[in-house]
């Protein structure tokens, strides 16, 4: 069904990502992939469908699933739960107990694996390392796990990683590719960027999902769900299921711009536990451009006079940049309208 709000997993399932399957496809023999793409696109989807149609074996990890400051012992949980299709391959290995479809990889003691010696046996096979929203894995670890992914690269010639990231700018500064200092300097990657749906395919896929409820929608009612979510694929599921249940269009958008409300509140919230100015300054700087401010001295003024006083052109740069990096704005612009609305109502 296409208004099933879970990731897609098969390709019947899966609306017009026909080109970015065959360049996944296309691609998959090289050492590093990544998909990117905002809140919602569909990202998820598209791995899952690829992975569950490749002939390859593969390990997939919701990085999501990780704490702040996760550990060894979190990540390499997190790595056996995803093993689980791959056992024949660990079987042998020092370190890796197996006791059924249940996997133990020792984190410390005699018989600790290092996540490079890890690889270095999973290469025995063609295999598939899929992290999914992998900039989650920044934290006191990332160095170490780029330094297995450059071991990889260099030496692990079976093995192919998928990077995923809606916080497009925190996943390539995980990566830090361009960072002399870092482990993956100068590796290349090839990265599959997932767009929105157009209009012709936003209302293909709205109308196709009414039918599989035999629901009738008038199409200027179809057009106004697509203006309000701008093609998409994971706000037109959920406002489709929505409008199949509730058959009004303005209590749809009213719950699609709350969810994306109690997102920003948590955002502030993490700012406020550094000071309540951080925290306050980033509501302020949301507002200011969901209300137009499209430029620096614009932007700059409706601060100022929001607050009172002055702001330093650091401090406005830095905020500009943390949010961008987790994919809200661009060019002092929402890349989600969704959020830009929800922007306008938050409150101190």
């Amino acid at each position: 069904m296409l208004f099933d709000e879970r990731p897609k997993v098969k390709r019947e399932e899966l609306f017009d990502r026909e080109e970015e399957l065959g360049e996944l496809e296309k691609n998959i023999d090289r050492p590093l992939i990544l998909l990117t793409g905002v809140r919602r696109i569909g990202k998820t989807s598209l791995l899952q469908v690829f992975l569950n149609e490749s002939n390859i074996p593969f390990i997939l990890t919701d990085c999501r699933k990780l704490k702040e400051n996760y550990g060894w012992k979190d990540l390499f949980e997190l790595l056996a739960r995803g093993s689980n299709r791959v056992i024949e391959i660990l079987k042998g290995i020092k370190g890796i107990r197996i006791m059924g479809n249940e996997i133990e990889i020792s984190w410390k003691g005699k018989n600790f694996v290092s996540l490079s010696d890890l690889f270095d046996h999973l290469n025995k096979k063609r295999l598939i390392i899929a992290f999914d929203e992998a900039q989650r894995l920044r934290g006191p670890l990332s160095k170490e796990i780029k330094e297995a992914i450059a071991h990889v690269y260099d030496y692990d010639k079976n093995l192919t990683f998928i990077l995923t990231g809606s916080e497009v700018g925190l996943l390539y500064d995980f990566m830090s590719i361009e960072d002399p200092s870092s482990p993956l300097y100068g590796r290349f990657y090839h990265e599959i960027r997932l767009e929105r749906f157009n209009k012709d395919a936003s209302f293909n896929f709205l109308r196709k999902g009414f039918e599989e409820y035999s629901l009738k929608v008038k199409d200027e009612v179809i057009e106004e769900i697509i203006s309000f979510f701008d093609g998409i694929p994971g706000w037109l599921t959920f406002s489709g299921n929505l409008y199949v249940n509730f058959k009004d269009v303005e209590r749809v958008k009213e719950i699609a711009v709350n969810v994306a409300l109690n997102e920003l509140k948590n955002l502030i919230e993490n700012k406020r536990r550094i000071s309540e100015i951080v925290g306050r300054r980033y509501l302020y700087t949301l507002k200011c451009i969901a209300d137009g401010n499209s430029s620096w001295s614009r932007l700059e003024r409706c601060l100022s006079d929001r607050e009172g006083t002055t702001i330093s052109s650091s401090v406005l740069s830095n905020i500009l940049k943390q949010l961008e990096s987790v994919s809200l704005i661009k060019d002092y612009d929402f890349l989600d309208p969704i959020y830009k609305e929800a922007s306008r109502r938050l409150s101190l």
